[in-house]
């Protein structure tokens, strides 16, 4: 897919490669550190390059403005029965604090949109957490429609 730009800075996703595993790591302890979850994190470096490269578990998604990381999303393909096709699952999005409100959480979010109807996926879903506020607000702002018909059980 093609790099994207806003208005004011020069913004560009890419796929993750091997050599982005720190970075990878980097973000995840970032939303870790937002979520309250620090010490729930138990991935690491050599952990990612199995799931992510070797055995292809999920994709990594990374947001560069002019070439400096701001931003992650991690997703994966699930399965609808009722459907009869995938889905796609956004597991983690993320955008380091100096690079919020740029407008480029929209951009990874509406690039993931874009990945999902190119692979032909039913739809794009996610779960945020019920007390993360802005992320709900920015989840709406973009046109997402909570959920009310289930519940998460682990």
């Amino acid at each position: 897919m093609k790099p994207l730009e806003t208005n004011t800075r020069n913004f560009t996703i890419r796929f993750a490669t091997r050599k982005d595993i720190p970075l990878i790591m980097r973000f995840i302890k970032g939303i870790a550190k937002y979520e309250h979850m620090e010490d729930e994190v138990i991935a690491t470096q050599a952990s990612l390059e199995t799931s992510l490269f070797d055995k292809e578990q999920a994709e990594v998604l990374i947001g560069e403005e002019n070439n400096v990381p701001a931003g992650f999303a991690l997703f994966f393909e699930s399965y609808s029965t009722f459907k009869g096709r995938t889905n796609i699952f956004l597991e983690d999005i993320f955008m380091d604090e100096r690079f919020r409100n740029k407008g480029y959480g929209r951009l990874l979010l509406s690039y993931l949109a874009d990945i999902t109807i190119q692979r032909n996926a039913k739809r794009l879903e996610w779960l945020c957490l019920d007390w993360n506020t802005p992320s709900i607000e920015f989840y709406k702002k973009m046109g997402a429609k909570p959920l009310e018909d289930g519940t998460v059980f682990r």
